[in-house]
C-alpha cells in the first residue's frame, strides 16, 4: 500500500548541509499501523511529508497504492490525496468560519460522498462530537479541535492515514483514549496508519514501531 525505497533528504543552512534521511526503506501494508519515533527535529515529520507526497525527496522513490509518486502529475497527486489519504497535522488545519459538522464533512463532500452514513455516525459518537456539531471550530478548545481533525481525517474512509503528533495537544488520559480509538477505527475501515510521535506510550498502540536516528530507521520491539 505504501512503499519507500532508498529515500534520502538533506537541508542546507548556509554553507553546511544536514542529511536527515539516509536511503530509508519502509513499507506499510493494508490494515497495518506504524509509529515513527525519534528526537525532535531529526526528520520524522519530513519523512511523513515525503511519504504522503507533500514534500519531494532528494533521491529514492515513493509508491502509494501501486502508483509511483514521482511520475504523477500535480492533478493526479491532488486526486490521490483527496480520495485515498487522510491527514492529521500538528496545526489541525481546520477551516475557520465553518462549524464542526462542515469541517468533518469537508473531504467527504469533495469526494461527493453523502453527508451521513453509519460510518460518520460512528466517528461522531466515538469522538464525542455530537454536542459540538453546530459550533464554529475557532471557539473550541485545542483538545476538541484535535478530535475534529481526527474525525475529518477518517470520515471519507481513506486507505492511508498520516498522523503527525495527533495527541500532542491532549492530556494523557484523553491521548490514550484517542489513540485507542484511532487504531480501532483504522482497523475497522481496513486502512493503514502512519503515525509520527515522540511518545512511546502512544506508539505502543500501533502494530510496528520504528526509531529514526541519524537518518536511519531501526525496528523497535
Amino acid at each position: 500500500m505504501l512503499e519507500l525505497k532508498s529515500i534520502s533528504k538533506s537541508f542546507h543552512d548556509g554553507e553546511s548541509e544536514l542529511l536527515v534521511l539516509r536511503e530509508v526503506d519502509l513499507t506499510l501494508g493494508s490494515g497495518q499501523s506504524l509509529a515513527l519515533l525519534g528526537a525532535s527535529g531529526n526528520g520524522k515529520s519530513t519523512l511523513l511529508q515525503i511519504a504522503a507526497g507533500l514534500e519531494i525527496q532528494d533521491s529514492g522513490e515513493v509508491s502509494i497504492l501501486g502508483r509511483t509518486l514521482s511520475i504523477q502529475s500535480e492533478r493526479e497527486l491532488a486526486m490521490l490525496r483527496r480520495r485515498h489519504l487522510g491527514f492529521v497535522f500538528q496545526q489541525f488545519n481546520l477551516l475557520p468560519g465553518l462549524n464542526v459538522r462542515d469541517n468533518l464533512l469537508f473531504q467527504r463532500r469533495l469526494n461527493r460522498q453523502s453527508d451521513r452514513d453509519e460510518w460518520t455516525d460512528e466517528i461522531t459518537e466515538a469522538l464525542d462530537l455530537g454536542a459540538l456539531l453546530k459550533r464554529r471550530v475557532e471557539v473550541l478548545s485545542s483538545g476538541q479541535q484535535q478530535r475534529v481533525a481526527i474525525a475529518r481525517a477518517l470520515a471519507h474512509k481513506p486507505q492511508i492515514v498520516f498522523a503527525d503528533e495527533p495527541t500532542g495537544n491532549l492530556h494523557d488520559s484523553l491521548s490514550r483514549q484517542v489513540m485507542a480509538l484511532m487504531v480501532k477505527l483504522v482497523t475497522e475501515s481496513a486502512c493503514s496508519l502512519f503515525l509520527v510521535t515522540h511518545n512511546r506510550e502512544m506508539a505502543a498502540f500501533t502494530d510496528r514501531r520504528l526509531l529514526l536516528k541519524e537518518g536511519c530507521l531501526h525496528e523497535l520491539p
